[in-house]
């Protein structure tokens, strides 16, 4: 009895929250990931009028649709931002629920309510080129990975709902993502993490082969600025990118440079021998699996083409539009001394790195110092004004 009662309470203050809320009420799905996470880091620090909920996927999942539609009912959001999504090698049922009809749910509430719906998707969709704008698509078709398959098909559903249901979207299209916090290493952290880790002994790309890259600190502003602005980025698609490219090749050599490291080699491995190593790859992973050995091939190896060849998107939508960008003169290559001091530092306390020598690259935050010689760490902060 009284566990009911205090449920009825609960109950109680969240209508009357709802009911008499002074701020906009906002709903984001993908709260875990980097870009949900970032968003949400935005929104609590800086936009005090909103309200942004994530709630984890205990509280709401994506492939429960009855799930969406009763927290939609209880909370009532002013709006939803998806930046969920299954991972790029799912198969195909996890794809499709969560990249797909996931998406689709949301946006059909978002619909049925009359709010604007965020969707975050990407240059999966798009083909190999330079300067792409956002109506270069692929076509859809059986053959296409279930990640790109189930991003396209996302963004042409949310196009026909926008066309023919009234649905107020936007569809912001990342390409390779960079940024602290991400809790996986995965994309471009993938990257880092075998360099750092020594596990690439050359280059597997050509001389000459360019990506787009996407911060995920640009996101949360530019999303605060859409929501203020419905009528002009209503039902329209923008690249969210770095202005300029980076050549991969110069990349990597960045990183170690960075670093400090002899691997991997100023050697370019062509694309038909670096297919037969991971052919070679796959085939002992399915042997060990058959003795209990649970190993698999790491996902960006999956997609090694696209080390081969050059995706660069342009973004002059965006540049043209009303928002001006806070962060416009960062890239990868000028915010590599952020991601490296952070992600070597948590791999080093995870002890994930088996190979890497903490001698080449060390942060000099006087931890050093205080476990060797704190009277002289000590003496130099107080002369630098209490600053390392």
């Amino acid at each position: 009895m009284p566990s009911e009662q205090t449920s009825r309470q609960q109950q109680d203050r969240e209508t009357a929250r709802i009911e008499v809320r002074p701020k906009r009420l906002g709903l984001l799905v993908g709260g875990s990931g980097l870009i949900g996470g970032t968003i949400v880091h935005y929104f609590k620090k800086k936009v005090p009028d909103v309200e942004l909920m994530a709630p984890n996927s205990k509280k709401l999942s994506l492939r429960e649709p009855d799930d969406i539609r009763r927290y939609c009912e209880k909370y009532q959001p002013d709006f939803i931002i998806n930046t969920a999504i299954a991972a790029i090698n799912s198969d195909a049922q996890l794809a499709y629920e969560v990249n797909y009809l996931g998406a689709v749910h949301l946006a059909e509430i978002a619909r049925e309510r009359n709010i604007p719906f965020i969707h975050i998707s990407s240059a999966a969709v798009m083909p190999t080129g330079r300067d792409l704008d956002e109506s270069c698509r692929l076509p859809l078709t059986a053959r296409m990975s279930n990640y790109a398959k189930s991003k396209l098909m996302t963004e042409l559903t949310l196009e026909h709902m926008g066309r023919h249901g009234g649905l107020d979207y936007t569809i912001l299209r990342l390409a390779v993502v960079y940024g602290k916090h991400d809790h996986k290493i995965q994309g471009f952290h993938r990257l880092l993490f075998t360099i750092a880790d020594r596990s690439m002994p050359v280059l597997l790309t050509h001389r000459g082969v360019f990506h787009s890259y996407s911060h995920s600190k640009k996101l949360p502003p530019l999303i605060h600025h859409i929501l203020g602005n419905r009528d002009e980025f209503s039902c329209q698609t923008y690249n969210v990118v770095d202005q300029e490219p980076v050549e991969l090749a110069k990349l990597i050599l960045t990183i170690r440079a960075y670093l400090d490291l002899s691997t991997p080699r100023r050697i370019f491995v062509p694309y038909p021998l670096a297919r037969t190593g991971r052919t070679v790859i796959f085939w002992l992973l399915r042997r060990m699996s058959r003795i209990g050995i649970d190993a698999r091939l790491p996902a960006e190896l999956m997609f090694m083409e696209n080390f081969y060849k050059t995706q660069t998107l342009s973004p002059a939508r965006l540049l043209n539009s009303s928002y001006q960008d806070p962060y416009s003169d960062v890239t990868v290559i000028s915010f590599l001394p952020e991601l490296i001091e952070y992600y070597i530092t948590r791999w080093q306390h995870f002890r994930l790195l088996s190979t890497f020598n903490e001698d080449f690259y060390r942060p000099d935050n006087g931890l050093e110092e205080f476990r060797q010689a704190p009277d002289r760490l000590l003496e130099k902060i107080h002369r630098n004004g209490y600053r390392l």
